[in-house]
């Protein structure tokens, strides 16, 4: 552990974020107590609640760089505006919410410091869940395997919102994600350049759409697609 927080590679966070007024300034606060060099990226997907509002208000404690999109326009298409604005030799990926816990960055970019890997996905399914439902953990199951099948990934967990990145590497793909494909294309591209995914174990604890989750049984389907699609015809 000390030997990750003496390394003198830079983190950047990158962080979508739509109508997240209740959490933002929670997990800002989370992020920001890790004790890395780091830099944190929100890119507000024209929130219309009060998440603007406490973003700007969070500048005076955190190294934050704010986006606001005019018009709202997806995850995927949020995360590509982000890596625009990075100058860190890492990326993380976290959402606007305490489903995923911050706390885990050092686990999670621990084999890319050490040169044992370029991408690091954080497993659920290694480590503990609380709060998944059944249908969800299903779809979770179905997209991983799907990506095995298709790329020999050999992942247990390619729908986690925790990857990591080195810079160099996330910004050569040619990402094209709006929505939640973010996930099935990165990792289509990443195996397709012969790329090995690391995974390391996460906790995750997950909230209901009446606590603000977003994603749809439509998201799932489009997953699925995008891996057929980068795996045949892309």
């Amino acid at each position: 552990m000390d030997a990750i927080r003496e390394a003198p590679l830079k983190l950047s966070v990158i962080m979508p974020c739509f109508n997240e007024a209740r959490h933002i300034v929670q997990v800002l606060d989370a992020v920001g107590q890790v004790d890395l060099e780091k830099e944190i990226i929100v890119v507000d997907d024209a929130s219309t609640d009060r998440t603007r509002e406490l973003l700007e208000a969070q500048k005076k404690r955190h190294p934050l760089v704010t986006c606001y999109k005019p018009v709202n326009e997806g995850k995927g298409a949020a995360i590509r505006t982000g890596l625009e604005l990075v100058t860190g030799d890492i990326v993380i990926i976290q959402d606007a919410d305490l489903e995923y816990d911050p706390g885990q960055f050092h686990e999670l970019i621990g084999p890319i410091v050490r040169g044992e890997a370029q991408v690091v996905y954080g497993s659920r399914f290694r480590g503990t869940i609380t709060g998944m439902k059944p249908a969800n953990r299903l779809a979770n199951y179905l997209l991983t395997w799907s990506a095995n099948l298709l790329y020999a990934a050999r992942i247990t967990d390619e729908a986690t919102c925790y990857k990591a990145f080195r810079t160099d590497l996330i910004r050569s793909l040619p990402l094209r994600c709006r929505r939640f494909e973010f996930c099935p294309e990165v990792t289509a591209m990443v195996c397709k350049r012969g790329v090995r995914i690391h995974e390391v174990p996460i906790r995750y604890a997950g909230r209901t759409s009446q606590e603000g989750k977003k994603i749809r049984w439509t998201d799932g389907v489009s997953a699925l697609w995008t891996l057929v699609k980068y795996r045949f015809w892309d």
